[in-house]
């Protein structure tokens, strides 16, 4: 085995390491890097980043570094990897030497099947991780960066970084430390607008909006008013705020990849080129900077402990994403659902859809939701073929129920004087202004759910986190004055949001509930459902329907099937093209087409429709 790496030490780094990205390729889509390293003579290792803090896993792009060169006064000096670390490069910096020439290249994707696009002819999302190498034995709080980048000409930019100046094409930043440098990504584009959405002079938050093209900016005044409300919601939710200003780099494109990613003063905010243009088609996703502006207090500010790392080549524990995701995605909802982005009818069918499917999945009769935090490093988020079974990241969405049971319960306990809100101010609203980093562990959840109402709160985490938990967690339903039932009525969001054909194109059409599978774009199966009739049929996750009951395929024949089905005997017969063969399969199946929804209990208290009312 190799020497090890040196291990971090809490030192300040001797200098400043001057950065210059030029984006300028944008053909190629490649970012061109330079840097100019302080050093001094003797071993060096130099990292590239590989565990990104918000990607829960060793995600850093190291496959996309390419023409690595080194020099000092003009000479070339040899460079070692690390025959096991493949992040790290070794240097033997000679005698007489001060400071080390660096360049490479970054090479961003060119088409989908390589990653996410980050770079068009007209847009691109820089995040500094990928155009950075640093030296090892130092926090990276402790390293200090001067950067510079290089645009196409007459693109504009958004950032949480200080500018200090702009010559000509060139802006140059604030020098910063490289914790902040990583943590401040920037979008730069053609077409961009911004849009002030701050609360008052000490709570300045804007939308940076970048597009495609220029007619994808525009906005109602009614759009503006709910993405304005956002903000006011949030800073009532919590109380304070942990950060000098907030950016949403928002960015609109169906060339450059969608995007969600959490930082501390800012967030990356990638959706389709329609945002603003078919409000109506966009129910199922907007929640998407509700949620990521949560992690600005939850997740950024507060941090599990063992998610906080002092650089970003040491290794991060997920064991409690089930607050740093699940719990984000529960305020994501009910921020999202405050501020009317969503509506209150459509966020509960959405909260019935997330249990209906949890319901379909025998994965939980083997595997605990919090051995699902570990998903993110088992299989880097590439493709599964048995979700249902494998099971995946479900402690966002297991996690959003979970929370909800606990906001209703403690509603129910307190007889409605106090709510998971009391949490969110007495957990994320201390050091209001800093944005320090402040950890916490499963003890403090409980000391804190225990200071707003007491209760058995750690039996209460346990039994659904950390036990195995075949039940599905829905009491959020129940105290909250609804139960989950199932009809052949589609929500209303997605009869009149966009249309059935748009659904399937985007999201696919879940038949989960009712034949097991789920349809893609052409016939596509996504997903079949372990043990679902589907299943039982031989149908897999990648073949491609042809026909039901003797018509060509098309979404509202396979809906028209099942719903003939359940009033004949006969099974839904299917023409299935799997890879070169084609095949004929049946499902006996009559229940109906299953669309989940929560129904109103009569009688018992609405918790959960006070939980969604915007807080005046």
């Amino acid at each position: 085995m190799p020497p090890p790496i040196a291990a971090p030490a809490d030192i300040p780094y001797p200098g400043t390491i001057s950065l210059l990205v030029n984006l300028t390729n944008t053909t190629d889509r490649v970012a061109t890097v330079h840097e100019t390293i302080p050093v001094k003579a003797g071993e060096l290792t130099l990292l590239y980043p590989e565990w990104i803090p918000g990607n829960h896993s060793p995600t850093g792009a190291i496959e996309k570094l390419a023409g690595l060169f080194v020099a000092a006064n003009g000479q070339r000096i040899p460079w070692v990897r690390d025959r096991v670390n493949m992040y790290a490069f070794h240097i033997n910096v000679p005698q007489g030497v001060t400071s080390l020439d660096v360049d490479f290249d970054y090479l961003s994707a060119t088409n989908r099947q390589e990653g996410r696009i980050e770079i068009s002819n007209v847009l691109a999302n820089l995040a500094w991780n990928t155009v950075v190498l640093y030296p090892a034995g130092y926090f990276s709080r402790d390293i200090r960066f001067a950067p510079s980048l290089v645009l196409p000409h007459g693109w504009q930019y958004a950032t949480a970084l200080e500018t200090a100046g702009q010559d000509g094409d060139t802006i140059h930043f604030q020098d910063t430390t490289l914790n902040t440098l990583v943590d401040s990504p920037l979008v730069a584009g053609e077409y961009y607008k911004r849009v002030d959405l701050s609360t008052g002079p000490d709570n300045p938050v804007h939308l940076d909006v970048f597009a495609d093209e220029a007619k994808d900016l525009e906005m109602t005044p009614e759009e503006l008013q709910i993405h304005k409300n956002l903000a006011v919601q949030a800073q009532k939710l919590f109380a304070s705020h942990h950060y000098n200003h907030y950016d949403f780099l928002f960015f609109l494109s169906d060339v450059v990849g969608g995007q969600g990613l959490e930082h501390h003063q800012s967030s990356e905010d990638g959706t389709r080129a329609n945002y603003f243009t078919d409000w109506n088609a966009q129910t199922r996703g907007v929640d998407l900077l509700a949620h990521e502006y949560t992690h600005s207090w939850n997740g950024k500010f507060r941090r599990p402990a063992d998610l906080w790392t002092p650089n970003f080549n040491v290794p991060m524990r997920d064991d409690l994403l089930w607050v740093y995701e699940g719990l984000t995605q529960y305020w994501g909802y009910v921020l999202t659902a405050r501020s009317g982005m969503r509506s209150p009818e459509a966020t509960r069918d959405l909260m019935a859809g997330i249990a209906a499917n949890f319901e379909t999945d025998p994965g939980r009769k083997w595997r605990p939701l919090v051995d699902t935090t570990n998903q993110p490093t088992i299989d880097l988020r590439r493709p599964m073929s048995w979700t249902s079974w494998q099971r995946t990241e479900d402690y966002y969405m297991e996690g959003l129920l979970i929370w909800l049971d606990a906001d209703t319960k403690i509603r129910e306990l307190s007889n409605g004087q106090k709510s998971l809100d009391d949490f969110a101010k007495e957990f994320y609203g201390i050091d209001n202004g800093s944005f320090v980093t402040r950890g916490y562990d499963f003890d403090d959840i409980v000391a804190a759910l225990n200071k707003v109402q007491p209760y058995d709160w750690a039996s209460f985490l346990r039994t659904r986190v950390y036990d195995l938990h075949p039940e599905v967690p829905e009491g959020g339903f129940t105290q909250g004055g609804y139960k989950l039932v199932y009809n052949d009525t589609p929500p209303a969001w997605e009869r009149h949001g966009g249309g059935a054909d748009a659904m399937a194109s985007r999201f696919g059409m879940s038949f989960a509930t009712s034949l097991g599978i789920s349809v893609m774009g052409e016939g596509m199966l996504g997903s079949v459902v372990w043990d679902s009739p589907a299943f039982k049929a031989g149908l897999v996750p990648g073949d491609q329907l042809v026909a039901v009951d003797g018509d060509a395929f098309a979404p509202p024949k396979l809906k028209d099937a099942i719903v003939n089905a359940e009033k004949s005997s006969d099974p839904i017969m299917f023409v299935v093209k799997e890879g070169d063969q084609v095949k004929t399969v049946s499902i006996d199946y009559h229940g109906g087409l299953r669309y989940p929804h929560l129904e109103r209990v009569e009688g018992t208290p609405d918790r959960l429709d006070d939980i969604l009312k915007a807080v005046p």
